[in-house]
């Protein structure tokens, strides 16, 4: 129950929040042009509550799942004296008509840039362009990049957050880019690096090719460990598998570089104090990061003779510790792996025949079976090597573009975990520029949805990603636990995709009822009674299949997940 409590009650608010001011937007123009309201409702079907103020019924309905305003004289067929007309909707001018069914649309659009200027002013949580884990051998490593690197400008241009860093590349692409560079220890450093052109990662964008420079993350490893036997010193002092270390006597540790970097200094010494937190693996067993409840622990780790003089990872391992990586920290039931005896802790050292370092390349070596035939994985179990055969099973997943592809799917989790990359709140105290920067990230939203529209009917997006009821409820639920602002962002995103959806070309929308009163105006008179009916008969029968395709698509997501 409180589960269930704990998504209710966001969806209500933010779906009510964004149909109140919706229809808002319908009666406060009907009002001006001095049309009779009638009754003004959130929601639909039975009225669960009411009251009446002047001509209009205002009332809160069952069905949550949108709203109406219900003007006088939208009967074209009734006879209205000429005092009733003066208050009918269908009566007024077709120039009023249209600025009434405009004004939902544009309201949703309006409350967006509310919205983001009430972020603005809150402080936008943003990525600062801080350089996380670099692949040695990627081209950004090779253009001279390093690990800590802040990126304060891009010729010249000033770099804020790493959304900035990643626009500037991307319009640049094929141009030599001149990088301003703040090293770990600050000292400044100039890089020049020529962006390549590759498909555009954002589906979003009318752009389909962008500059690049592959390797730029800012994510960072975590200083998670696993301990390879409960006989070496790590398990001697009482280390486990998936403890995140957090200090090394009194130096503070948060990401796996750093780790790598100091404790080969560590292990020189006859013994020293590790402290960490535990509960990563737990929570990974459960299948759910969203709520982890760390606890700490202290430990003292007796150095054997032979570990001293070690540095990085030979150090790591000379303890009993090793990099968590390749480890197997969870195996999903009823998949291939739980039916071929995968287990949890195993470490992955090979994939059919060929020796593996990184997870990135048991993926593409699973990928490069097709799933024809076992994939063949050389484990260490207990300290002893054990092969074991897995035939993947084909699945179909959604990739970062939207797309719908073929993978090839084992179940298992490796026992990886981020460090959570540097964020800063930009705060705009001026309100007028923080409404300037809500139409900004309005306008950019609203190109986004459009975008995505598009992409849908072309099928370069896949349908599946449409989503209904349920998915709202899931964002609302997500955004209300991580705060107002966050809550803001979410509802300033639907409100953007109601403003875009309700203009679309489709009877009983607004967007349809603007095209019958444009036809109106061009012709001179209104379309016959006979194509209205059948027209919003086809427009209800699309809103219907559209909201349960939506429905089936969250169903699916659940159960599939």
């Amino acid at each position: 129950m409180p589960d269930l409590f704990s998504v209710i009650v966001p969806t209500i608010i933010l779906l009510g929040l964004l149909i109140f001011v919706h229809e808002l937007g319908h009666f406060l123009v009907a009002k001006y042009y001095k049309v009779r309201v009638e009754v003004f409702s959130l929601g639909f079907g039975k009225k669960l509550f009411s009251f009446r103020r002047g001509d209009t019924e205002y009332c809160i309905s069952a069905i949550p799942l949108g709203g109406y305003v219900k003007m006088f004289g939208d009967d074209p067929s009734a006879e209205l004296s000429d005092e009733d007309r003066a208050g009918s909707f269908l009566h007024k001018p077709v120039g009023q008509r249209i600025a009434i069914v405009l004004a939902g649309p544009l309201m949703n659009l309006f409350f967006a840039v509310i919205l983001y200027a009430a972020i603005a002013l809150m402080g936008e949580r943003s990525l600062v362009p801080v350089i996380g884990d670099l692949d040695p051998k990627s081209p950004a490593a090779a253009a001279g990049f390093m690990p800590g690197d802040t990126i304060t400008a891009v010729d010249t241009k000033r770099v804020e957050t790493w959304s900035d860093l990643e626009r500037s590349i991307a319009e640049r692409g094929g141009q030599a880019l001149k990088f301003e560079v703040l090293r770990e220890d600050g000292t400044p450093q100039t890089l020049e690096v020529k962006a390549t052109v590759g498909p555009n990662p954002n589906p979003l964008s009318w752009d389909r090719e962008a500059g690049q420079i592959e390797g730029l993350t800012p994510y960072s490893s975590s200083s998670v460990i696993a301990v390879q036997s409960s006989e070496s010193a790590a398990g001697r002092a009482g280390l486990r598998t998936g403890d995140q270390i957090i200090k090394l006597n009194s130096t503070t540790i948060h990401r796996k570089r750093e780790l790598l970097n100091v404790i080969g200094s560590f292990a020189a010494n006859e013994k020293f104090e590790i402290e960490v937190k535990r509960g990563l693996l737990e929570a990974l067993e459960q299948g759910s990061l969203d709520d982890i409840r760390y606890e700490t622990l202290k430990f003292t780790i007796e150095v054997p003779a032979a570990a001293r003089g070690e540095s990085g990872l030979a150090a790591l391992r000379s303890l009993g510790l090793d990099s968590s990586e390749m480890y197997v920290a969870r195996v999903v039931k009823d998949t291939p792996a739980a039916k071929a005896g995968l287990q949890r802790g195993d470490k992955i050292v090979s994939v059919n025949g060929e020796s593996v370092a990184s997870f990135t390349e048991v993926q593409k070596l699973i990928q490069a079976s097709k799933g024809e035939a076992p994939v063949a994985f050389g484990l260490l179990r207990n300290g002893a090597t054990t092969p074991l055969e897995i035939k993947p099973d084909v699945k179909k997943r959604m990739n970062s573009r939207g797309q719908e592809e073929v993978r090839f799917e084992i179940g298992f989790m490796p026992l990886i975990d981020f460090e959570e990359p540097k964020v800063f709140e930009k705060r705009t105290g001026n309100p007028i520029a923080a409404l300037e920067r809500g139409v900004e990230r309005s306008w950019e939203m609203s190109n986004a949805v459009i975008v995505g529209f598009v992409r849908l009917f072309q099928g370069e997006v896949s349908s599946k990603n449409i989503g209904g009821i349920l998915s709202i409820g899931a964002m609302a639920k997500r955004s209300w636990s991580s705060g107002i602002d966050q809550f803001f962002l979410a509802m300033a995103v639907i409100s953007i995709n109601l403003f875009v959806l309700n203009l679309l070309p489709v009877p009983v929308l607004d967007g349809g009822h603007l095209i019958f009163y444009s036809l109106e105006a061009i012709r001179g008179a209104p379309l016959s009674m006979k194509k209205l009916e059948l027209a919003q008969k086809v427009g209800a029968a699309l809103l219907v299949g559209l909201m349960v395709f939506a429905l089936y698509n969250d169903i699916t997501r659940l159960i599939f997940r």
